[in-house]
């Protein structure tokens, strides 16, 4: 009995995210924005903090944290505060954060992701997690180790860069369903313009609180799990820690609350001392920033007020793009396609593009156009670790293909094959592969009643059955003729020639 009690552990995961603002400056100055610029060549008097200095709050941001807050289904807040957020560190020479520790700029929201599921992974299974806030605030600057000269340099090109961060309840079970999270969010923020969302370059960076119970009792203890850089490292480390947790209890042991750190080349987590210890923040009001006040609209904008100068909530939401699920739906509506094909478009970068550029130039069906993309394309791409921008088959190369078959010049076996010719040598269109390896169907009706002919003398057992009603035997003719001729006889031709030479 005592494994059954173990079986039922669960694992209960929340996250943390730290979304960079795409904005051209920071939060609270106007040094630029940049990735990999030379270290502490974009640091204002005000990032370095040098005394006198004061925060100047970029509209930009705001309107960043609100639009994503409307995607998300948050309620604003028309009143924000910031606080400061005591610790110290190198890479923070103020020795505070400005963030929003108690009234963030937005609340109580909803982030709506699917997963794959079913037997067959092809039912797609709606889930929600809760957005607990939004919340903006300043970025540290990052700290270089010189373990040789045992030394640490400083880089503040970062510090006070501008973050959202989002804090989501612990809604979730397991790595995919956090992955799949993440991924919808990095999808939203791109659609919005207010994050790359590039997780290399640290644009979204992911924590991950993680903990286990049975269903029905309270939470166990839970870890926190930082250093993880990729949405597939994000599911292996939450998965990873949850066996982990249910390990160390099944031996009977006790969960620590600790951070760990995820190591991608061994695949596991790993305790990280610099936590020790509960830290006290110090938490206070930032006193050199008045509160933030948002506009429901234009009508309740005081007297005197410069529409420029304010952020208006309602000329954001009209402003709002269409969002990834919408985005979904408009295609299941439009090409008749699977909601699963949907998946597959949206989410990998730049498919939708290639696919409607394919269905512009080709009379094939959006259903069969969508089986090329997802699994001949696709499959290739993803075998050479390659993005769609990369693929050497371009959309018109691919449409002049389909329409080949289409118009019955090429079978479907041959088309897979003049695909395969394609890839392996970019910019020979499929009429040049077909013409030189000689590929066409062949519709020379002379040469297929020769063929023909060739194939009914050689098997009068079959020709006797089929003209005893057994017209089943007509398809084994068939399948010799194409073998005669590489796949390549037009099938409608050849089935009407038999039926004549067999009757």
């Amino acid at each position: 009995g005592q494994n059954k009690v173990f079986r039922q552990l669960v694992g209960v995961v929340g996250l943390e995210i730290h979304a960079q603002i795409n904005s051209s400056t920071k939060l609270f100055s106007g040094a630029p924005v940049r990735f990999s610029a030379p270290p502490n060549s974009l640091v204002s008097f005000f990032d370095a903090s040098l005394p006198g200095t004061l925060p100047v709050l970029n509209k930009r941001c705001v309107e960043a944290a609100v639009m994503t807050g409307l995607a998300l289904n948050c309620a604003i807040n028309r009143k924000s505060l910031f606080d400061r957020k005591h610790y110290f560190y190198a890479d923070l020479p103020a020795g505070y954060q400005i963030t929003q520790q108690r009234l963030p700029i937005a609340v109580d929201g909803v982030l709506t992701y699917s997963l794959l599921g079913g037997k067959k992974r092809n039912q797609v299974m709606r889930k929600n997690v809760t957005i607990k806030q939004i919340q903006l605030e300043q970025d540290s600057g990052k700290s270089l180790h010189d373990d040789v000269r045992s030394q640490t340099l400083i880089d503040l090109n970062r510090a006070g860069v501008g973050l959202m961060e989002l804090v989501m309840e612990p809604d979730m079970s397991c790595g995919e369903e956090a992955a799949a999270a993440v991924r919808e969010l990095q999808l939203i923020l791109q659609a919005l313009g207010t994050c790359q969302g590039n997780m290399s370059e640290g644009q979204l960076r992911v924590d991950a609180n993680v903990s286990v119970h049975r269903p029905g009792e309270p939470l166990g203890v839970r870890t926190e799990v930082k250093n993880i850089n990729s949405i597939r490292y994000l599911a292996r480390a939450i998965d990873y820690e949850i066996q982990r947790q249910i390990d160390v209890l099944q031996r009977g042991g006790t969960v620590q609350n600790e951070t760990r750190a995820y190591d991608s080349k061994s695949g596991e987590t790993l305790p990280m001392r610099d936590k020790e210890g509960l830290q006290d923040y110090r938490f206070m009001p930032e006193p050199n920033l008045p509160p933030l006040i948002l506009y429901e609209d234009n009508a309740s904008l005081p007297t005197g007020i410069d529409a420029c100068q304010v952020v208006v909530v309602q000329k954001i939401k009209e402003g709002l793009p269409e969002l990834p699920s919408v985005k979904r739906d408009r295609l299941v509506q439009t090409y008749g396609i699977l909601p699963e094909h949907s998946f597959t478009l949206v989410n990998e970068d730049g498919l939708v593009d290639y696919f409607e550029a394919v269905l512009k130039t080709t009379k094939k069906e959006p259903r069969k156009v969508i089986g090329w993309v997802t699994n001949e394309l696709l499959g290739h791409l993803k075998q050479e670790d390659m993005s769609v921008c990369q693929s050497p088959i371009s959309p018109s190369a691919l449409a002049e293909l389909l329409e080949l078959q289409e118009t019955g010049h090429i079978s479907s076996s041959v088309a897979k094959q003049v695909f395969q010719k394609m890839w392996r040598s970019p910019g020979k269109t499929a009429l040049q592969i077909t013409q030189e390896q000689d590929l066409g169907l062949v519709s020379d009706t002379a040469q297929l009643h020769s063929i023909c002919q060739k194939v009914v003398d050689s098997h009068p057992d079959e020709v006797h059955a089929i003209r005893s009603g057994n017209k089943k035997v007509l398809n084994k003719l068939m399948g010799l003729v194409q073998k005669e001729t590489k796949g390549r006889a037009d099938p409608v031709l050849v089935r009407a020639i038999l039926q004549k030479k067999t009757s």
